[in-house]
């Protein structure tokens, strides 16, 4: 089981030199994975949780893919209706060229209604369009040249872009944010691996997992890989109850955590350090590196990618 973490492309602090410091520690210190967030418009509702510097999505992972050398680089998740694409697959092929096949496609529909109006895009279609777009971007990936007649795309003869190529790998991995039925049926139908956020051990366990098997074996397809996303919050005294997340409790809580994360087939494991919703909640990054640091030595063997 992999872990990776993500790292802040907003909020007081952040910029060049911090963005590729974070990205290196992370790689330093063993970890699989660097994932950052997406945003166009910094509009109020976006603001209230992802505060200003925030940093476009593609040009910082252009930049941090040629600063790393091992660690993948993806996000979490890119909101597939914000840009065209034809711009979406030409982005994520090159720094997937540029990284030299180590970028994740992680995607999602949004829902920041501001965001969305701002950007002319009608928000109560953002499912339909997300898969369109998608469809798209993956002829696109696999095709020397498209045409494509669907509801939200014309395209006559538009040449492809290839991903970095690499025996066994033809195209970046796609990863689909969202805990619905709807999310779920993404994930199959474009044989992507689940990305789900926020969620307790017990749903995961007994409503989200064995909901997507059922759905897979709607469309006759394999299971998913798991591939989930998990808040990290060390706490001194055990959080009871059954509305606990994955993540926030003691060191022996989180422990049993990714024990039954393992124990569910997770694949890799994205560690979230920082609370949505309130950026006075944000950590320092000294205080925040502490935390993945505790984890690292005490519960998760990185290099030999198990459970300590």
């Amino acid at each position: 089981m992999k872990v990776g973490v993500t790292v802040l492309n907003f909020g007081k602090g952040t910029g060049p030199e911090s963005l590729l410091a974070r990205a290196r520690i992370a790689e330093s210190m063993g970890f699989h994975s660097a994932f950052i967030s997406d945003h166009v418009a910094i509009t109020p509702d976006v603001r209230a949780r992802y505060p200003e510097p925030f940093y476009d999505t593609f040009a910082t992972l252009a930049w941090l893919a040629g600063q790393t050398e091992r660690i993948t680089l993806g996000t979490t998740v890119c909101v597939l209706p914000y840009r065209h694409p034809v711009e979406m697959a030409r982005l994520t092929a090159n720094i997937d060229q540029f990284s030299r096949g180590r970028f994740v496609f992680g995607v999602g529909v949004g829902g920041n209604k501001l965001e969305f109006a701002v950007l002319g895009v009608p928000v109560e279609r953002r499912g339909a369009i997300s898969n369109e777009y998608l469809e798209v971007i993956h002829a696109l990936w696999t095709q020397e040249e498209v045409t494509y007649h669907g509801r939200f795309v014309t395209l006559d003869e538009v040449s492809g872009v290839h991903p970095y190529q690499s025996e066994g790998r033809a195209n970046p991995p796609v990863w689909v944010g969202g805990r619905s039925d709807a999310a779920m049926r993404r994930t199959v139908r474009f044989d992507a691996a689940w990305h789900p956020n926020r969620m307790t051990p017990g749903w995961l366990r007994d409503t989200g997992l064995p909901r997507l098997r059922e759905i897979a074996g709607e469309f006759g397809a394999k299971m998913p890989p798991l591939c989930p996303r998990i808040q990290v919050e060390i706490t001194e005294m055990p959080i009871e109850g059954d509305d606990r997340i994955f993540g926030v409790g003691t060191l022996e809580q989180i422990h049993e955590d990714f024990l039954l994360l393992d124990q569910l087939g997770a694949e890799h494991v994205l560690l979230d350090w920082y609370v949505h919703g309130d950026p006075e909640t944000v950590p320092t990054d000294e205080d925040a590196w502490r935390q993945l640091s505790l984890l690292a030595d005490q519960v998760l063997d990185l290099k030999n990618e198990r459970v300590r």
